[in-house]
């Protein structure tokens, strides 16, 4: 299959995400990923104690085949692959996974940095940071949504 994207409900290993898109991309030149982990600390600067992702599960799925597929599209890629957990995440564990592989670099480069301009912004997820003082919600930034303005 060209794309794969799947929510991860436990946590997951970006290793054996990347071997699986390198084995699929035989006949390719470029394998790129991203991997982003939850971050030790609150936007408030306090301890993180978990990182929720809430999500419906056919809603989150198909924001995340759409995603992929868009990519796939865009890109002379010829494997896209995307892996976003869901649920409680602690600090330092991944949350997401995205990589493509193309014949040249190039292609390969952007896809991923499209995937996570897309995924930051447009998977449906309700984030929730869980710190000493309690929790909070928290939205995409200005910068995220500029990142993907650049894409339009």
């Amino acid at each position: 299959m060209p794309f794969r994207a799947r929510l991860a409900e436990h946590a997951f290993d970006p290793a054996a995400e990347l071997a699986e898109l390198t084995r699929c991309a035989a006949g390719d030149g470029a394998v790129v990923s991203f991997v982003g982990l939850a971050r030790p600390v609150t936007k408030a600067g306090e301890a993180l104690q978990a990182l929720v992702l809430e999500h419906h599960p056919r809603l989150t799925a198909k924001s995340l085949d759409d995603i992929a597929s868009n990519a796939l599209l865009r890109f002379a890629v010829s494997h896209v692959r995307v892996v976003h957990r869901c649920g409680e995440i602690s600090p330092g564990e991944p949350i997401v996974f995205a990589g493509a592989s193309s014949m040249h670099r190039r292609a390969a480069f952007e896809a991923a940095d499209y995937l996570m301009d897309r995924l930051k912004t447009e998977a449906i997820f309700w984030k929730r940071e869980e710190g000493p003082n309690g929790s909070s919600w928290i939205e995409p930034t200005e910068a995220d949504y500029a990142d993907r303005h650049r894409w339009e």
